[in-house]
């Protein structure tokens, strides 16, 4: 049984997901220097690993489909 990479987060998708998890993260660190900012642990990871588990749940993907002829 051979397992096969799963992949819904698309290129833009992932960028910002990236972003937006350094982002809330360094909020650990500066800002108002809360625990909340450790949230920005779920974007950063949905990005860096190219999967959502909210995506599958709901059969969406943001990646661009290759075009059949």
């Amino acid at each position: 049984m051979t397992l096969t990479p799963t992949v819904n987060v698309g290129a833009i998708d992932r960028g910002l997901r990236i972003i937006v998890g350094v982002i809330l993260l360094s909020l650990v660190f500066t800002g108002p220097q809360t625990l909340w900012g450790l949230l920005g642990i779920i974007p950063l990871a949905t990005g860096l690993f190219r999967w959502c588990p909210a995506y599958g749940l709901l059969g969406m993907s943001t990646c661009k489909t290759p075009k059949r002829h």
